[in-house]
């Protein structure tokens, strides 16, 4: 019979090797960390949502927070005790969703997610953090109406994690495992905790990436809709990194307040040229912060 004790020594030396990498499962605790500051911190709610799907008609099935306390250097002083909640949908889930989370509806069948508390937990923190926030608070204001307008974070796109050396592409779990760690993916309180893990990764920088998120996150930034933008420049606009936004019928593309200048001149010269034929004299620019980014 195998020795089921894993040798630390063993797991040591493929930690060191170039040839192997070792995954550690998640764990985290409500605690202090013992590490950082205990003047000047602020509360975040760390949040992540399980749906019946991602169309305008699907709602959540189960919804978990998290909130962190983290010094004015983003290292985190302490971790609070998670909270989740199941809601019956009122109609059975899809069977991926069920295969993919592991919810059942028999789970789910009389449910409700205690509004109450929610609310007093988001309305308690400096801001709110999901993976993918513009998913988790369009779904979560179709739930809670009264949760719109708080300042957001998104761990997924306000930390330039090609730059810190984290290689293809920003999927929670993906992330996880370049530092090391694996975690119950799909379900909201393991994404979660996921979530806080990363955050509290320190980056090449000597920062964490809690600290550049919410640098990133506070920062004020600007929203260029090139309307009346010719269909001739559309290939421009894809590869200048602009999106198309069916609903109002135009391209639109977010940039730090460092790039609004560059912005314009090359709107000027690629779009709203008379070469170009525009139907419009120029794009309209609005500032965006972070209470209305990924609304």
């Amino acid at each position: 019979m195998i020795d089921p004790i894993i040798d630390e020594t063993w797991l040591a030396a493929i930690e060191g090797s170039d040839d192997y990498r070792l995954l550690r499962r998640l764990e985290v605790r409500e605690s202090r960390t013992n590490v950082g500051r205990r003047d000047g911190t602020s509360i975040a709610v760390v949040l992540d949502t399980e749906t019946t799907g991602v169309g305008e008609e699907d709602v959540i099935i189960e919804l978990a927070m998290r909130r962190i306390r983290f010094d004015p250097d983003g290292i985190i002083v302490s971790i609070d005790k998670p909270y989740a909640w199941l809601e019956d949908p009122g109609r059975e889930i899809p069977a991926d969703v069920g295969k993919l989370t592991g919810i059942t509806d028999e789970e789910l069948r009389g449910r409700s997610i205690d509004e109450g508390e929610a609310l007093r937990l988001l309305n308690s923190a400096e801001f709110v953090c999901a993976h993918n926030a513009r998913f988790d608070l369009g779904m979560l204001v179709k739930r809670l109406p009264e949760a719109a307008g708080l300042a957001w974070a998104c761990s997924q796109n306000d930390v330039d994690w090609r730059a810190s050396g984290f290689e293809g592409g920003r999927s929670l779990g993906w992330l996880l495992g370049q530092i090391g760690l694996f975690h119950g993916a799909h379900r909201a309180v393991d994404d979660v905790d996921a979530v806080i893990a990363l955050l509290g990764h320190g980056l090449p920088s000597g920062r964490t990436a809690l600290a550049e998120m919410v640098e990133t996150a506070r920062a004020p930034s600007w929203r260029f809709r090139a309307v009346g933008a010719a269909f001739d420049v559309k290939d421009r606009l894809k590869s200048r990194g602009y999106g198309w936004n069916a609903e109002a019928r135009e391209w639109r593309r977010e940039v730090r307040d460092a790039d609004r200048m560059a912005e314009e001149w090359w709107l000027a010269g690629q779009v709203y040229c008379a070469d170009a034929c525009p139907r419009a004299l120029g794009p309209i620019v609005e500032r965006v912060d972070w209470r209305g980014r990924y609304a």
